[in-house]
């Protein structure tokens, strides 16, 4: 018997028990914590196949066997012994483009795929973003200030394949290790193009005065606020997650960064906080959210997401908002970010702050789309206090 018909026999039952109440990457790793006698390959061919299973989201109800043939046909581009199995006639068509390869199957509802599809944001072709979760993305680095040709030579040097989209930012293929080749979060940065893309809202503080005041409110792992220092130079910076753990891996991140000059703190800014009458310069808002704009990258969701979170992630967004913009300083900045592609949680917070916040001008706003570059899909909104 062929090892694939193990593996399929193997997502199914991952499929079957994944219930969707912890991200897939992490039940994987339990659950093959479980299975010692599968080897790498194993684990990333199963891997593989339960993440291309995902990618089809509700746009098809059939039986297993089917959907998974389905999810390998429109997800892979060359042939395959898994596909071979269970349908081989479609083993000579799976160099086609994805468009050609749906009109072979039938019920292929493609408008189901993406959950509330009617409410994402209407600068976004529904049906370009909609088939771009069918392909995994790349992953992007981001060059780290005076790193720019070692970088390009360690990778030249170890034959790892790049495409440079700027000057800062690579992108490689997923699959990539490159720890072991660079130096994470000291030469560079993992960072989705998309998300670099957000200096461009950094550009106004420039040069805006020495010493800048900057509090990256929900700071996780801190990409924000490495992104910060590299663009704004010498800040006075204050980082803040409502997790104690995701502090402590944060000050080990900005060890490796070389970055020393911060204050961190546990606070749930969901209620209010008590800063001693602190205000910033700049407070950057990367606001907890349904994280819509990646599940490129995490594609279970495409199945296991519930609209009534939407609201949820709303009106915490509104609440973190209403906590932070009264610690903003006069002629002070404030930066709205999300990665998610619901016009609720973007737009509608953009118009609540508005509405509630009369003080704060808009100064500019985007959706800023990755779906075209194999990339992830954010928005960012950038306030600022003009009064006196």
């Amino acid at each position: 018997m062929s090892r694939y018909y193990s593996y399929l026999n193997t997502a199914k039952e991952i499929v079957s028990n994944y219930k969707g109440d912890v991200p897939l990457s992490i039940w994987l790793k339990q659950f093959f914590a479980t299975r010692k006698q599968m080897g790498s390959r194993d684990r990333r061919e199963v891997s593989s196949l339960v993440y291309q299973y995902y990618r089809l989201g509700k746009a098809i109800d059939v039986p297993f066997e089917d959907k998974i043939s389905i999810a390998i046909f429109l997800c892979r581009t060359e042939p395959n012994e898994p596909l071979k199995l269970l349908k081989p006639e479609w083993n000579d068509k799976i160099s086609l483009s994805i468009t050609e390869k749906l009109q072979s199957i039938e019920y292929f509802n493609l408008i189901n795929l993406f959950p509330s599809i009617d409410e994402i944001a209407d600068d976004i072709n529904k049906t370009e973003f909609t088939l771009s979760h069918l392909v995994q993305p790349y992953l992007f680095i981001r060059i780290r200030p005076n790193h720019h040709p070692q970088v390009k030579q360690k990778l030249i040097s170890n034959g790892i394949s790049f495409i440079e989209v700027n000057a800062n930012c690579l992108s490689i293929n997923n699959s990539t290790s490159i720890d072991t080749i660079l130096n994470l979060d000291k030469e560079v940065v993992i960072q989705d193009y998309a998300s670099q893309q957000v200096t461009t809202f950094l550009q106004p503080l420039v040069n805006y005065k020495k010493g800048l005041k900057v509090w990256d409110c929900c700071a996780a792992s801190g990409g924000k606020s490495i992104m910060a220092v590299d663009v704004l130079g010498n800040i006075n910076l204050t980082v803040s997650d409502v997790r104690q753990s995701i502090i402590q891996n944060l000050k080990k991140r900005f060890e490796r960064a070389g970055i020393s000059k911060y204050n961190a703190l546990v606070a749930d800014i969901s209620k209010p906080i008590q800063l001693k009458g602190q205000t910033f310069d700049l407070i950057i808002c990367d606001a907890p959210c349904s994280g819509s704009g990646t599940w490129g990258r995490t594609p279970e969701n495409l199945i296991h997401f519930k609209k009534e979170a939407i609201n949820q992630f709303s009106s915490l967004q509104k609440k973190i908002v209403n906590n932070t913009i009264p610690h903003l300083a006069s002629k002070g900045y404030f930066l709205y970010i999300t990665c998610s592609v619901y016009k609720e949680e973007n737009e509608g917070v953009v118009s609540f702050i508005q509405k509630n916040f009369p003080q704060l001008n808009l100064k500019s706003k985007a959706l800023i789309t990755g779906y075209k570059k194999k990339a992830d899909t954010m928005f960012a909104a950038l306030f600022s206090l003009d009064i006196s």
